[in-house]
C-alpha cells in the first residue's frame, strides 16, 4: 500500500489506504464467517474503490447543479443592482444639471433684480432732481412773466396818458413816465431818454397855453419809443409763456415716461422675484431628492461589492472543489488500474491466501475459545440500544439491530462508515450553516432597509398627500372667499355711489328749503314788524249798523299755535339740522367706504399672494410626491425580490424541526456513543 502511494503521487490516496486497511479487516471477517471462496481482499479493495468513484461522480453533479443555482442568483441580483445604479448615476446627473440649472438661473435672476433695483433708484432720482429743476424754471419764469407784465402794464398806461394831451394830465403823465424809468426791464437808452424827457419837462413847465402845444410834441417821441419798446415787451412775454409752456409740457412727458419706466421695471422686478423663489425651491426640492438617491445608490453599490466579493469567493471555492474531486477521481482511477494490474493481483494470489488461512484459524479459535467476540457484540447492540432511547437516536436505533443480527467484523466497519458519515455530515452541514448565517444576515439587513424605506416612503406619501388635499381644500377657499370679497366691495362701491347720490340730492333738498324758508321768513317778518306798528281803520259807516268787529289793530296771525314765524324757523333749524347731519352721514359713510374698500384690497393682496404660494407649494408636493411614488414602487420591487430570496433560504436555512446545535449535539453524541461501541468490539471497557 506504501508502494501505492509512492506511484500515484496524490495526497487524496492516503484516505484510500486507510479504507484499504479496513477493507482488509473486512475481508477478513468475510472469510471468517465463511465467505472467501466468493470475493477476494483485492476484488473487495476494488469494489470500494468503484463505490468511492461513482460517489464522487454523483457528488461533483450535485455541487455543480446546486453552483449553478447560486451562479444564477448572483448574476440576476447582480445584473438589478447594476441596473438599479445605473439608473441612479443617471438620476443623479439629470439631478444636479437641475440644480446647476437652478443655481444660474436664480443668480441670473438676482443680478437682473439688481438691475432693476438700480434702475428704479436712479430714474427715482431723475424725477427728483427733474422736478427741482422744474420749479427753479417755473419760478424763474414767474418772476420774469411778473416783470413783464407790469413793466406792459406801466407803459400801457403811460401811452395812455400821454397821448391825452391835455395840460392838466401833464404832470400824471410826467409821474408815469417817471416811474418807467424805475422798471428792471427797461432799457438803459429808453431810461436815459425817460430821464432827458422829465428832464426838459421840468424846465419847460408853465401854466400859460402855448406851453401845452411844446409839451405834446415832446411827449410824441417818447410815445413813440414807449409804444416800439412795448411791442418788443409782449412778444417777449408771449415768447416767454411759449417757452413755458412747452419747458411744461416736457417736464410732464418726461414724468410720465419715468413713471411709466419704473412701474415697468417694478412689475419686472417683482416677477423676476418670484420666479427667483420658484427656482430656488425647486432647487431645494432637487437637492433632497439627490441626498436621498445618492444615500440608496451608496447602500446599492455597497451591497453589490460585498455580492461580487461572495459570488467571487463562492466560484473560487467551487472551481477549487471542482478541481480537487477531478484530481480525486484521477487518482482512484489510477489506484483501480494499479491494483488490477498484474503486478498487485499477482501478489495477492501468492501471498494473500495464506495470510487469510491464518486469518480465519486466528479468528475461529478466538469464538472458540468462549464466544467472546459474540458477548462484545451482545454489549454493542445493548449500549446502542440505551443509547438510542437516551437520545432519541433513530439511526442508533437502526445501528443497534444491525449489530445484534450482523457479523462483528461487518459491524466494526458500518460503525466505522457511520462514524465517517456523520463527520461528513457535521462538516457540510457547518459550511452550510456558516453560508446560511451569511446570507440569512446579508437577506435580514436588505429587508430590514427596503421595509424602512418602504415605510419612510409611505409616511411621505401620505404626508404628502395630505398636504395636497389640506393645500387644494385652502386654495378652494381662498378662491371662493376672494370671489365673495370681490362682489363685496363692488357691492359696496355701488351702494356708496347710490347713498351719495341720495345724501348729495338731500342736502341740495335742504339748502333749497332752507333759502326758500329763509325768504319765507324775510316776507313774513317785514310783514309783521308793519302790522305791529298799524292801526285800527277808521271808516265812515252809513246808517246801517256796521257788523261786528274786533277792536284793536290787526297784528296778522303771527302768535297764533306758536306762531307760524316761530314755526318757520323751527322748520328752517330741521333743514339746517338735516343738511349737516346728511353731511355728516355722508362724511361717516365715505370714511366708512374707504376703510372697508383699504382693508378689502390688503386682504385681496394678501388672500392673492397666499393663493400664488399654496399654488407654487402644491405644485412641489405633488412633484415630490410622485417622485416619491416612483421610489416606493422601485423600493418595493426590491423588498419583493429580497423576500422571495428569503424564502428560497428557509427550507434549508430556517425552517427545520431541530435547531442547528441541537442537530450538532445529537450529532455529536451519536459519534461518541458509535466510538464506545467500536472500543467495546475492540475489548476495551466503556
Amino acid at each position: 500500500m506504501v508502494v501505492l502511494a509512492r506511484v500515484v503521487h496524490i495526497s487524496p490516496l492516503l484516505f484510500f489506504y486507510s479504507a484499504m486497511k479496513s477493507s482488509a479487516a473486512v475481508v477478513v471477517g468475510l472469510v471468517a464467517c465463511g465467505q472467501a471462496s466468493t470475493v477476494t481482499p483485492v476484488q473487495k479493495v476494488i469494489q470500494l474503490m468503484n463505490g468511492m468513484l461513482e460517489k464522487g461522480k454523483s457528488e461533483k453533479h450535485d455541487e455543480q447543479v446546486q453552483y449553478a443555482a447560486y451562479k444564477q442568483f448572483c448574476d440576476d441580483t447582480s445584473g438589478q443592482k447594476k441596473a438599479a445604479i445605473s439608473d441612479a448615476d443617471e438620476q443623479i446627473g439629470i439631478l444636479g444639471a437641475n440644480i446647476e440649472k437652478y443655481t444660474s438661473d436664480a443668480e441670473q435672476l438676482a443680478e437682473e433684480i439688481a438691475g432693476h433695483d438700480e434702475d428704479i433708484a436712479v430714474w427715482g432720482g431723475d424725477i427728483k432732481a427733474t422736478t427741482k429743476v422744474r420749479g427753479i424754471e417755473k419760478a424763474d419764469f414767474d418772476a420774469t412773466h411778473k416783470d413783464y407784465s407790469e413793466s406792459i402794464d406801466a407803459m400801457e398806461r403811460a401811452i395812455s396818458t400821454l397821448k391825452g394831451q391835455t395840460a392838466d394830465r401833464k404832470q400824471a403823465s410826467l409821474t408815469q413816465v417817471s416811474a418807467l424809468g424805475k422798471l428792471s426791464l427797461m432799457p438803459e437808452s429808453a431810461k436815459q431818454s425817460i430821464a432827458s424827457f422829465l428832464s426838459d419837462s421840468d424846465s419847460g413847465i408853465d401854466v400859460s397855453a402855448p406851453e401845452a402845444n411844446a409839451y405834446e410834441f415832446q411827449s410824441g417821441g417818447i410815445v413813440d419809443m414807449l409804444e416800439g419798446l412795448l411791442d418788443k415787451f409782449i412778444a417777449k412775454k408771449t415768447a416767454l409763456e411759449k417757452e413755458e409752456s412747452e419747458s411744461k409740457q416736457a417736464f410732464e412727458m418726461l414724468l410720465s415716461d419715468l413713471t411709466a419706466m419704473i412701474a415697468r421695471s417694478t412689475e419686472e422686478r417683482d416677477t423676476s422675484k418670484a420666479t427667483k423663489s420658484k427656482k430656488l425651491g425647486k432647487k431645494a426640492s432637487d437637492e433632497g431628492t439627490l441626498k436621498d438617491t445618492t444615500e440608496v445608490r451608496a447602500e446599492d453599490q455597497k451591497y453589490l461589492d460585498d455580492l461580487l466579493a461572495t459570488c467571487e469567493q463562492k466560484a473560487a471555492d467551487f472551481e477549487s472543489r471542482q478541481q480537487l474531486r477531478t484530481e480525486e477521481m484521477e487518482a482512484i482511477d489510477k489506484a483501480i488500474e494499479i491494483i488490477s494490474s498484474g503486478a498487485v493481483s499477482g501478489a495477492a494470489g501468492k501471498h494473500l491466501p495464506g495470510s487469510l488461512v491464518e486469518v480465519e484459524g486466528s479468528s475461529l479459535s478466538q469464538l472458540r475459545a468462549g464466544g467472546v467476540q459474540l458477548k462484545s457484540q451482545e454489549k454493542v447492540a445493548e449500549f446502542l440500544q440505551g443509547k438510542a432511547k437516551q437520545l432519541n437516536s433513530r439511526v442508533l436505533a437502526v445501528l443497534a439491530v444491525r449489530v445484534a443480527e450482523d457479523p462483528f467484523v461487518k459491524v466494526r466497519k458500518m460503525i466505522k462508515d457511520l462514524i465517517v458519515k456523520l463527520m461528513d455530515e457535521a462538516n457540510g452541514e457547518a459550511e452550510h450553516k456558516g453560508w446560511c448565517d451569511k446570507e440569512l444576515a446579508t437577506n435580514e439587513q436588505t429587508r430590514t432597509e427596503k421595509t424602512n424605506a418602504v415605510e419612510e416612503l409611505t409616511s411621505q406619501i401620505e404626508e404628502l398627500q395630505a398636504s395636497i388635499a389640506k393645500e387644494t381644500e385652502d386654495l378652494a377657499g381662498l378662491s371662493t372667499a376672494l370671489s365673495q370679497l370681490e362682489a363685496a366691495m363692488e357691492k359696496a362701491t355701488m351702494l356708496r355711489g347710490e347713498e351719495k347720490d341720495k345724501n348729495a340730492a338731500t342736502v341740495k333738498d335742504a339748502q333749497e328749503a332752507q333759502t326758500a324758508v329763509a325768504q319765507a321768513l324775510t316776507v313774513l317778518e317785514e310783514f309783521y314788524a308793519k302790522a305791529s306798528e298799524a292801526t285800527a281803520l277808521v271808516q265812515e259807516q252809513d246808517e246801517q249798523e256796521p257788523p261786528p268787529s274786533p277792536d284793536g289793530a290787526y297784528k296778522g296771525m303771527g302768535d297764533e299755535n306758536g306762531g307760524v314765524v316761530g314755526m318757520l324757523e323751527v322748520i328752517q333749524s330741521d333743514f339746517a339740522r338735516l343738511e349737516s347731519e346728511t353731511e355728516a352721514s355722508e362724511a361717516a359713510a365715505q370714511k366708512e367706504y374707504d376703510t372697508f374698500m383699504s382693508d378689502s384690497k390688503i386682504d385681496k393682496e394678501g388672500k392673492s399672494t397666499d393663493e400664488e404660494h399654496k399654488t407654487a407649494k402644491k405644485n412641489d408636493e405633488e412633484a415630490a410626491l410622485g417622485s416619491a411614488q416612483e421610489d416606493l414602487e422601485a423600493t418595493q420591487k426590491e423588498l419583493v425580490a429580497a423576500m422571495a430570496y428569503f424564502d428560497k433560504l428557509k427550507p434549508s436555512c430556517v425552517e427545520a424541526d431541530v435547531s442547528y446545535e441541537d442537530r450538532v449535539a445529537a450529532r455529536e453524541a451519536e459519534i461518541e456513543s458509535l466510538q464506545e461501541a467500536l472500543k467495546i468490539l475492540n475489548g476495551d471497557s466503556i
